[in-house]
């Protein structure tokens, strides 16, 4: 082959492939996020609360870029989650499991929100006062419902209305 043919192999057949190869590679799908751990400096996204301080189930949102929102209370991540403007690719949704958990200082316990069992309704607050407590089974979600009150929902059942903060961080003037 002589030298103009190479460079036209080049051009017409190898360049292409190269650029379909590395498009293909940046298209992979994110790795499956992971819950971590908060820490006793770990923030609210929305309020800047420390979420240590507070009881009732914590939760995070991971997103694409591979930096998570940490939210002292539950109510504040369906809030984000559901906003229809909501335009971050999420990789993962996950609260604390409160059948395991105390619920004055809950640790650890992470659980996909997506598959847990929600308590609306109940006697029981978190940091933003009325919550919705999680819960990795049916069972504990119902045994929580009938000490405390409240309804039994699937995370689907959540809707926007549910969990308005107009009477809680937006309001708040304490901060």
């Amino acid at each position: 082959m002589t030298q103009i043919s190479i460079n036209r192999f080049t051009l017409s057949i190898v360049l292409p492939l190269t650029l379909v190869a590395a498009l293909t590679a940046c298209n992979k799908p994110a790795a499956p996020a992971v819950a971590q751990e908060i820490t006793a400096g770990t923030s609210c996204s929305l309020d800047g609360m420390t979420l240590a301080d507070f009881p009732g189930p914590k939760a995070q949102i991971h997103y694409a870029t591979g930096e998570p929102d940490y939210f002292c209370d539950t109510v504040e991540m369906f809030s984000i989650y559901l906003q229809p403007e909501q335009k971050k690719t999420i990789t993962g949704v996950f609260t604390q499991d409160m059948g395991k958990s105390d619920w004055e200082k809950p640790q650890g316990n992470w659980i996909d929100a997506k598959l847990a069992f929600y308590v609306l309704g109940s006697k029981k607050t978190g940091s933003m006062g009325p919550t919705l407590a999680s819960f990795s089974n049916r069972q504990d979600a119902d045994k929580f419902a009938k000490e405390f009150g409240g309804k039994v929902l699937s995370f689907d059942e959540v809707t926007l209305d549910m969990v308005d903060l107009s009477g809680g961080v937006i309001h708040d003037e304490h901060m």
